[in-house]
């Protein structure tokens, strides 16, 4: 008997800190998903204040709050995306948040904020939430859970394809086939766009991230600079491995602008982002495969052309928009933890142990009820 199609919300807040994603999407079986609609609720100054407050320490009665705020902007979003795409919240069979996460420091925790009970009572659907608990509990990095995604839905069916994010931290999905997960690595490479980011609003505190590019076009990368930068042990580490702003994040930005004040510190990042991306590629998977790239990163024009340089150097490796084959790219996490949370309400495994190093498949999430 076909299975009825499962129509769910998945919503994704990344170290990138722009906002509330929420993805309406149609699954039909875990290797079909279709994106029926998406929207952003930018977060505003104060909203990306605070969460970059709570990520550089905060008090427990901040924290608290902040568990309850975020699920509010949440409820925002999915609201606003129900309202534009004309669905009732009667029809949904579930909605996926991740939450923000806020400490990643495996193998001790990964802690997501976010309390899943306003978005049950608001929606009176069924909430899936807390993914990377049981991997870390498992012995995994709780991270990257998007790899699952990766191979059920956005890896070729006939040929090897890397699945290339570059959010806040970037991270890649080398899979040799569509759901096969022989084969499969998974992995953080390093900074993505938050270092860039954040050195661009100290460059002109009139922005909240390099627009375009246009700060680090006037910038030249400090070559000696960028080589204290690339020594740090986590770019030669071994996958598995993760990353977030607890590394690479203000303090680490405010570093590196100290050495490098003005434009030169956002060219730098740029190069240092696409350098170590290039490198993890070059190291650790075959020549000459497709990288298939989604993520904040890829309206950064300076970014996207230093990296195809490095990947064209390095081995033929073809640089392709997410957009050009799929949806739009900035949907792309958040349909995945719709399809993370279609798995746990099955009993499926969400996490790969190739990617994260959990001693094992593990059903992930937890389910407040409806």
């Amino acid at each position: 008997m076909t299975e009825r199609p499962t129509l769910a919300v998945g919503l994704m807040s990344g170290t990138s800190l722009d906002g509330m994603d929420a993805a309406l999407v149609r699954l039909e079986g875990p290797t079909h998903a279709t994106l029926l609609d998406f929207i952003t609720r930018p977060y505003t100054d104060s909203e990306r204040a605070q969460l970059r407050s709570a990520l550089n320490g905060a008090s427990a009665a901040t924290l608290a709050r902040l568990h309850v705020q975020l699920a509010e902007w949440a409820a925002e979003a999915v609201q606003t995306l129900l309202l534009k795409s004309s669905v009732p919240a009667s029809d949904l069979s579930l909605i996926a948040f991740p939450g923000q996460t806020i400490w990643h420091e495996p193998p001790v925790v990964s802690w997501q904020l976010g309390e899943p009970a306003v978005l049950a009572e608001r929606f009176g659907v069924r909430v899936v939430s807390g993914f990377r608990a049981r991997d870390v509990a498992a012995g995994g990095q709780g991270a990257p859970l998007v790899p699952m995604a990766d191979v059920l839905l956005f890896a070729a069916a006939d040929s090897p394809r890397i699945l290339l994010n570059l959010g806040g931290m970037a991270n890649l999905t080398y899979v040799e086939r569509r759901a096969q997960d022989a084969g499969v690595l998974a992995f953080d490479t390093g900074p993505g766009v938050a270092l860039i980011d954040a050195t661009a609003r100290m460059a002109d505190r009139s922005v909240s991230y390099d627009r375009d590019g246009r700060i680090a076009a006037r910038g030249k990368v400090e070559e000696a600079v960028l080589s204290d930068l690339l020594a740090d042990p986590f770019f030669a580490a071994s996958p598995p491995k993760s990353t977030g702003r607890e590394r690479f994040g203000d303090e680490y930005a405010a570093a590196l602008y100290r050495r490098l004040p003005g434009a030169d510190a956002v060219a730098t990042a740029v190069e240092l982002t696409a350098r170590t991306v290039a490198a993890a590629i070059g190291r650790w998977t075959p020549k000459g495969v497709e990288v298939v790239a989604s993520g904040g990163g890829c309206h950064h024009p300076i970014l996207m052309n230093t990296l195809s340089r490095h990947l064209t150097s390095q081995g033929s490796h073809l640089l392709r928009r997410f957009d050009d084959l799929f949806f739009a790219g900035d949907a792309k996490e958040a349909v995945a933890f719709a399809l993370l949370g279609y798995l746990t309400l099955h009993g499926q495994p969400g996490n790969l142990p190739a990617a994260t190093g959990a001693g094992g498949p593990r059903v992930l999430g937890a389910v407040t009820p409806a």
